[in-house]
C-alpha cells in the first residue's frame, strides 16, 4: 500500500464511518474519523497480508480490528464516556467496547472491504476480486 493511497482510504472511511454515525445517532467526533480512517486502512491492508479470504473471514477479521481500535481510542479519547458509553449494556469492557457493537462492526468491517477494493479499482486500477462469501 502507496502512502498516497493509505491516505485516500483513511479519508474515504473516515468520510463514510463520520456520515454513518452522523445518521444513526446525530452526532460524531473527530477521534472518530480518525480510528475509522485507520481502520479502513487496516481492513484494506488484509487483502495484501492474507490473499484470497473469503467476504465472511475478511468481515470477522475487520471487526476485531475494530473493536481493538474502539479500546485504544476509548481509552485515549473516551475517558469521559462523551464521545460513546457503552457501560449500560451487558458484557461491556470498561464502557468502551461491547458484544453487541462487535456485531454491528462486522457489518462496517464489510463496508470497509467493499470500499477498500471499490478505491482500488478507480485509483490503483485493481481488478476487483471474485468474492467468496465462505
Amino acid at each position: 500500500m502507496t502512502l498516497r493511497y493509505f491516505c485516500l482510504i483513511v479519508l474515504a472511511g473516515g468520510t463514510v464511518y463520520v456520515c454513518i454515525e452522523l445518521l444513526w445517532r446525530g452526532r460524531s467526533h473527530w477521534s472518530m474519523f480518525l480510528d475509522s480512517g485507520l481502520c479502513a486502512a487496516l481492513i484494506g491492508m488484509l487483502n495484501e497480508w492474507v490473499p484470497g479470504l473469503p467476504l465472511s473471514a475478511q468481515a470477522l477479521l475487520g471487526a476485531c480490528v475494530i473493536t481493538g481500535s474502539e479500546l485504544v481510542f476509548g481509552s485515549l479519547f473516551n475517558r469521559s464516556y462523551a464521545v460513546w458509553d457503552y457501560r449500560g449494556l451487558p458484557h461491556n469492557v470498561r464502557g468502551q467496547i461491547c458484544p453487541q457493537y462487535f456485531c454491528a462492526w462486522l457489518f462496517i468491517a464489510l463496508l470497509a472491504v467493499l470500499l477498500d477494493d471499490g478505491l482500488r479499482l478507480l485509483a490503483l486500477g485493481e481488478p476487483l476480486p471474485q468474492y467468496r462469501l465462505f
